[in-house]
């Protein structure tokens, strides 16, 4: 299992570049996200042409129908995510997005039978309680706030169910393909709403094309498949309490590239999500 938490590691490290990424953007939220699954899906295809052209011709209805279906979880949880955060603090989308391992952990335990131990409990609660400490002071009450905090429970709700799907159908598929299929659905949905928002399509900064680019190639290859990867030999659980590391990832990041140094309940708050994502994978 050594190999697969290493994975799993760099997986949440590459996420946590995303926040740095989005922040040296000049983009709206809803262009970014289309930007950086379409990006990723061009770099994907002519692998999975090249390497896995027989598996594709013998996909089934059932599990192209899945893939995009998972796909378009994706699409809606970067699309509320990121949106979340013009709305109510970076804090306050955070903890909510990150709610997923309760909703998997449920629903795995009712969909998949996998058990849920006492560790991954007191893991989760853990983790709970450190991003608490991460939004404390950072929950503003108002309508704007109350819709942030919706957009963003739904993108947990939806990135739940992106992950279930790809406990599934990664015990058959290969991460190639399952990659290629949901990151190009996603993008193109993202493309289309984008449109229908009448945002432009072209017109940015090279920096922003830069940073885009770089959420394609670190966050979205390096690191969703990292951890898509990883659903074939760990329960979906146990990757969305790692994913709760990427607020540490991203404050750590914060304060060595934008200079951001992070306050005290930030720092306590990514002491309880290490403590509680290292009591969960202990000997699981």
């Amino acid at each position: 299992m050594i190999r697969q938490y290493l994975i799993i590691t760099v997986g949440v490290i590459s996420v946590s570049f995303a926040a740095i990424f989005i922040r040296l953007a000049d983009a709206p939220p809803l262009i970014i996200a289309s930007y950086r699954l379409l990006i990723a899906s061009l770099v994907l295809w002519p692998l999975t042409l090249k390497y896995s052209g027989n598996e594709l011709r013998h996909l089934t209805f059932r599990d192209v129908g899945l893939a995009l279906i998972s796909g378009v979880f994706l699409a809606l949880h970067f699309g509320m995510w990121i949106t979340s955060l013009s709305y109510t603090s970076v804090a306050t989308s955070v903890i909510l997005v990150t709610s997923s391992p309760l909703f998997v952990a449920i629903a795995s335990y009712v969909f998949f039978k996998e058990k849920i131990s006492w560790k991954i409990i007191v893991g989760i609660i853990t983790c709970f309680i450190g991003t608490a400490f991460i939004c404390y002071g950072n929950w503003n009450i108002g309508t704007d706030s109350f819709l942030g905090g919706i957009l963003a429970l739904m993108g947990a709700l939806a990135v739940s169910g992106h992950l279930l799907i790809g406990r599934k159908l990664r015990q058959t598929m290969s991460i190639l393909v399952y990659g290629s299929v949901t990151c190009s659905s996603a993008g193109l949905l993202l493309l289309f709403a984008s449109l229908i928002w009448g945002y432009p399509l072209s017109g940015y900064t090279g920096n922003t094309y830069l940073m885009m680019i770089l959420l394609a190639l670190v966050p979205q290859l390096l690191g969703h498949l990292s951890l898509n990867w990883a659903l074939r030999f760990v329960s979906a659980t146990l990757v969305t309490i790692a994913v709760l590391g990427e607020p540490v990832g991203a404050n750590i990041l914060a304060f060595l590239i934008l200079g951001e140094t992070p306050k005290l309940f930030e720092i306590l708050g990514s002491i309880f999500i290490l403590a509680g994502i290292y009591t969960a994978f202990r000997k699981s």
